[in-house]
């Protein structure tokens, strides 16, 4: 009987440690490099001032889209912001901001102070609409074409070395 209990603990370690093991060859880091080449999903957002939604539909009208994921309490949003800003005067781009898990007056007061960069913004105040961007944290920003395929995706806060190939990309 004792030999049983051993051979169960035995076994039992060895699983475990096999476990840890195969789970340490595995990448769990989220990859969205897949993303790029693939057509946008169909997706409706709500307007963020109140001016009707938005579908991807629409976006098939800008020969090209940046579409920037913010929120006022995000620094790295207020570091990109004056390459946004640049990014707006650009004939053959339109930006669509959407304002991540943010509060509508705190969002507000965000681009009075520092401008607003947007030829629509969106809200997705819970984060959910992100999730079919494959967006997991902010500032993001994904480059589509009129066709709605996704051109480049940027993770973190626009520089210019950024603006320089948003700017190659459109022209």
């Amino acid at each position: 009987m004792q030999n049983i209990i051993k051979i169960l603990i035995i076994g039992f370690f060895i699983f475990v440690v096999s476990i840890f093991y195969l789970s340490l060859d595995k990448d769990f880091n989220y990859d969205t490099k897949k993303l790029i080449g693939n057509k946008l999903e169909t997706i409706t957002l709500k307007s963020f001032l109140g001016e009707g939604d938005l579908s991807t539909n629409e976006l098939k009208n800008n020969e090209f889209s940046l579409i920037n994921f913010w929120a006022s309490w995000c620094s790295p949003c207020r570091t990109e912001h004056p390459v946004l800003m640049k990014l707006n005067k650009e004939k053959n781009l339109k930006l669509l901001g959407i304002n991540f898990k943010d509060k509508q007056n705190l969002a507000k007061i965000f681009l009075d102070e520092l401008g607003n960069p947007y030829d629509f913004i969106a809200t997705d105040y819970q984060g959910k609409q992100s999730v079919n961007f494959g967006v997991y944290g902010i500032p993001e920003s994904i480059l589509i074409n009129k066709e709605l395929i996704i051109l480049k995706k940027y993770i973190g806060p626009l520089t210019n070395d950024d603006f320089n190939e948003i700017k190659e990309i459109i022209n």
